[in-house]
C-alpha cells in the first residue's frame, strides 16, 4: 500500500505540463473553429510527442522528442488505414502487436523518458477504432504530424529559455538504465504477447473498445521486476477507477466545443503534474481525457463507455501481470553436488 500512494519527488513539471497542454489546445481550438472536432484524436496523439525527453531541458531532448513523435504520426496513420476496413477490430490486434514490438525496441534502445510503447500502442489502436475513410488517412497524418511539429518548437524554445545543458547530450537522471541484448529482445517478445493475447480475448469477448484492454496490458510491463509491475498495474486500475467518475460526470454535462477543448487542455496538464509523483493520481486525469476525445471522435452512450473502460483495463492489466510472471527472472538453479 505504501508504494502505491507514495509520491515521488518532481521538479520541472510544471514547464512540461504547460507545454503539454499547450501542445493540445492550439491545434483543438483550430478543428474546434473549423468545426472537425471528429478529428481530434490524430492531434491528441502528435501532441504526446511533449511528454517526451524528460522534465530538464538538456540537449538532446529534442531528439527523443523527434523519434518518440515520429513513431507517434506513424502509428496514428497506420490506425486510420486500418479503421478504412471493415475488419478493424481483428485487424488491428497484430498490428498493434507489431507497434508494440517496434516502440518497446526503440524505447529500450534510446532509453526513452517516460519508457515503454504505452502512447504509440494507444495511438495506433484508438484511430484504428474509430471509423475512417479514404481522404482521412492524408487528414490523419497532417493533423497528427503538424501536432508533432508543434511539440518539438515548443520544446526547443523551452531548451533556448533554459539554456543549454553544460555536458553534451545530457538527458535527465530519470532516464532509464541501458539493458542488455538479450534483455531487449526478451521485453520486445513479451509485449507483443501481452498485446496480442489482450487484443485478442477483448475482441473475441465482442467487448467495445478492445484496444483499451491493448494498452492497459502494456503498462505493468513498462517497469522493470515483478514488485513495481504489481503495483504500476494496481495504481491503473485504482486510478481508471476514480477516474471513470470524473469522465462520467465530464460526459453527461453539455459541453460546448470550446468548453470541451479547454477541459481537454487542462485535464492534459493536470496528468502531467501528477504523472512522475504518482502514476495512479495521474490516471485520474488521463482516463477522462481519453473518454472525452474518443466520445467527439465518436459519440456513444456514456454508461457504455465507462464500462466498457473498467472491463477492458481490468482485463488488459490481469494479461500483462500474467505475462510478467511467466517471464520473471528466476534465480539459476544450484548446481548438484559431484
Amino acid at each position: 500500500m505504501a508504494d502505491l500512494l507514495h509520491v515521488h519527488p518532481a521538479t520541472g513539471t510544471r514547464v512540461v505540463a504547460l507545454r503539454a497542454g499547450t501542445t493540445i489546445l492550439v491545434p483543438l481550438l483550430l478543428l474546434a473553429a473549423a468545426d472537425r472536432l471528429t478529428w481530434g484524436l490524430y492531434a491528441v496523439f502528435g501532441a504526446f510527442a511533449a511528454v517526451y525527453g524528460g522534465s530538464t531541458a538538456a540537449r538532446g531532448r529534442w531528439r527523443v522528442q523527434a523519434h518518440a513523435g515520429s513513431l507517434l504520426v506513424a502509428a496514428s496513420t497506420t490506425g486510420a488505414v486500418v479503421a478504412l476496413s471493415e475488419h478493424r477490430a481483428w485487424l488491428a490486434v497484430p498490428v498493434a502487436a507489431a507497434w508494440a514490438a517496434l516502440a518497446t525496441h526503440a524505447s529500450d534502445h534510446r532509453r526513452w523518458v517516460p519508457p515503454g510503447p504505452l502512447f504509440v500502442v494507444f495511438a495506433v489502436g484508438a484511430c484504428s477504432a474509430r471509423p475512417t475513410q479514404p481522404h482521412e488517412v492524408p487528414v490523419a497524418l497532417g493533423i497528427a504530424g503538424g501536432t508533432a511539429v508543434l511539440a518539438l518548437a515548443l520544446g526547443a524554445l523551452d531548451e533556448r529559455r533554459a539554456g543549454r545543458a553544460p555536458a553534451p547530450a545530457a538527458l535527465p537522471a530519470t532516464r532509464p538504465a541501458p539493458v542488455t541484448t538479450g534483455r531487449r529482445r526478451l521485453h520486445v517478445a513479451r509485449v507483443a504477447v501481452a498485446v496480442a493475447v489482450a487484443g485478442a480475448l477483448a475482441t473475441a469477448s465482442g467487448i467495445g473498445h478492445p484496444y483499451w484492454a491493448i494498452v492497459a496490458a502494456v503498462v505493468p510491463l513498462a517497469v522493470p521486476r515483478l514488485r513495481a509491475q504489481v503495483v504500476r498495474a494496481l495504481q491503473r486500475a485504482l486510478g481508471t477507477t476514480v477516474g471513470i467518475g470524473l469522465a462520467a460526470v465530464l460526459l453527461s454535462v453539455p459541453l460546448s466545443p470550446l468548453a470541451a477543448v479547454l477541459v481537454a487542455a487542462a485535464l492534459q496538464g493536470v496528468a502531467e503534474l501528477l504523472v512522475v509523483r504518482n502514476y495512479g493520481a495521474a490516471l485520474v486525469f488521463i482516463t477522462p481525457l481519453a473518454l472525452l476525445m474518443g466520445h467527439l471522435a465518436h459519440p456513444e452512450p456514456v454508461a457504455d463507455l465507462v464500462v466498457d473502460r473498467l472491463v477492458e483495463t481490468l482485463l488488459g492489466i490481469a494479461v500483462g501481470l500474467l505475462v510478467a510472471w511467466v517471464t520473471r527472472p528466476r534465480p539459476p538453479a544450484p548446481a548438484l553436488a559431484g
